[in-house]
């Protein structure tokens, strides 16, 4: 188990984390598929091919989010056959205001915050976050120590740079941070390799396949601090 005593910083990933990004992606590939009158292939291919397209085209040198997302976008056109029209290659990063926090995330937040400082490590654009804020904060008013963006360290997860970024921007040790997170290969892997304890929100249960999120061989040498299916057991777990 964990001491919640060591920790200072608490930092999450968020989409997929905190944000159910599976739903708000098939929902946005749902409605570009139906007005192209395309019938969809079934859920998990196309968050198959979404683990596929996302870390190709983040690599490379650094471009923002949006852009990444429209080359996602023109990668399910080519692989599904749509023929996209002007604007259209928009799609995904335009429809991340409408993506559902998970049930459980505002209040587990407002519970972790009062005994914590919280910080986000996301491979987003800063005005693509801000339209995210409002559901993960719901009614509750607490405020994040940090927000750290691919824009501010010009690079993507599984990149190391966000992690030194809340190190250095912070001025916490990484022996008193908390990573918690969804992915196994964005965000545990790194962390790790950094000496940083983590949490392994395992929102996927016993649903086959890696959704989202791409599989590496390195997850079968991984052993999280600590496994949970949901933020109100870590909140439980650290007795917030």
């Amino acid at each position: 188990m964990l001491d919640p005593a060591r920790y200072r910083l608490l930092t999450f990933d968020c989409y997929g984390t905190l944000i159910d990004w599976e739903s708000g992606i098939l929902a946005a590939l749902h409605r570009l598929l139906a007005r192209h009158r395309v019938e969809p292939p079934g859920d998990d291919e196309l968050l198959a091919l979404y683990a596929e397209l996302e870390p190709a085209a983040q690599s490379g040198d650094y471009r923002p989010y949006r852009q990444v997302l429209a080359e996602v976008t023109r990668g399910f056109a080519e692989s599904l056959g749509l023929a996209l029209r002007p604007g259209e290659e928009h799609a995904l990063a335009d429809s991340i205001a409408d993506w559902p926090a998970f049930k459980d995330t505002p209040k587990a937040l407002a519970r972790l915050a009062r005994h914590y400082d919280l910080a986000i490590l996301s491979n987003i654009d800063p005005d693509l976050f801000e339209a995210t804020r409002p559901r993960l904060v719901g009614p509750h008013g607490f405020e994040f120590a940090a927000v750290i963006t691919a824009e501010d360290t010009r690079s993507y997860k599984p990149a190391i740079g966000h992690f030194w970024r809340a190190i250095q921007t912070l001025g916490v040790p990484g022996a008193q941070i908390l990573h918690v997170a969804q992915s196994l290969y964005h965000d545990i892997t790194p962390a790790q390799s950094m000496g940083i304890s983590t949490v392994w929100v395992n929102r996927r249960g016993d649903r086959d396949g890696h959704g989202a999120t791409p599989f590496t061989e390195a997850e079968h040498d991984l052993e999280p601090d600590l496994v949970v299916h949901d933020l109100r057991t870590l909140a439980d777990l650290l007795g917030a």
